[in-house]
């Protein structure tokens, strides 16, 4: 029985070696004189990149495409009271929508990664994720300023509107196809005393405060007496639309 194990081994260990040699051979020319890591890691970076450049590209094609169909829509208006009522209308509500540039004073809020020890060793107690500013953290700040009364709010150098989505990927932050490193800045255009108060009142950004004391992340809130914030360009998404009823007309 046992001769029979080696006859039958004696066969397949030659093949194994074979291809196991064959798989270290086409791992060293794959890595000669480069890193696999790093090369993933280019590669991640490069469609990044890529990304942002097509974000861009869309964003400048919406907004040509939008400043087209707003002057057609007016030069409609000048023919048709329906058209120029509606076109009325919208510009009494963009205002409220976020899609005209208000100014004002304001809140300017800043989150910022903890800066690492040194000697590379986390704080005691500490994890990885203790150390970076989170989604929830920039949303909290966020919600905070709306509660307090904000008329107009900016995160980085973009405006948001009541529909804008926060996304962090690690320690970035991607708006509106647009990726950002900390530190984060959100600022607010309202009663500066009102903001102030509820942010203080946040459950959520008290414990942010918490890891900002035990391991160095930063938080820090000004008052502007005056800020600027530019109008909302980016896409507006239809959800739900409604078919006017025929009145006959042509």
């Amino acid at each position: 029985m046992s001769s029979v194990r080696r006859s039958a081994w004696g066969s397949i260990i030659p093949a194994i070696t074979l291809v196991a040699g064959t798989l270290f051979a086409a791992s060293a020319s794959t890595a000669r004189g480069t890193s696999l890591r790093d090369e993933g890691r280019t590669r991640i970076t490069d469609l990044i990149s890529a990304d942002q450049r097509r974000a861009r590209r869309e964003r400048e094609e919406y907004r040509r495409l939008r400043r087209e169909v707003d002057a057609i829509s007016r030069e409609a208006g000048r023919h048709d009271a329906r058209v120029k009522q509606a076109q009325g209308e919208a510009d009494r509500l963009a205002a409220r929508s976020g899609f005209t540039a208000v100014t004002g004073p304001a809140v300017r809020v800043s989150l910022d990664d903890a800066p690492l020890p040194r000697s590379g060793d986390l704080p005691h107690g500490a994890r990885p994720d203790d150390l970076v500013v989170h989604q929830s953290d920039v949303q909290a700040v966020v919600n905070a300023l709306w509660a307090g009364g904000a008329r107009a709010m900016q995160i980085m150098d973009q405006r948001v509107i009541s529909t804008s989505a926060v996304r962090c990927v690690g320690n970035t932050l991607i708006l509106q196809g647009v990726v950002y490193s900390p530190p984060f800045r959100i600022t607010a255009v309202g009663d500066p005393d009102r903001l102030r108060a509820a942010l203080d009142a946040s459950p959520v950004i008290g414990t942010y405060r918490k890891y900002v004391q035990a391991y160095g992340l930063g938080y820090a809130v000004h008052t502007l007496d005056r800020a600027a914030l530019p109008a909302y360009t980016a896409n507006v998404t239809m959800n739900h639309a409604a078919v006017p009823e025929d009145d006959g007309g042509p």
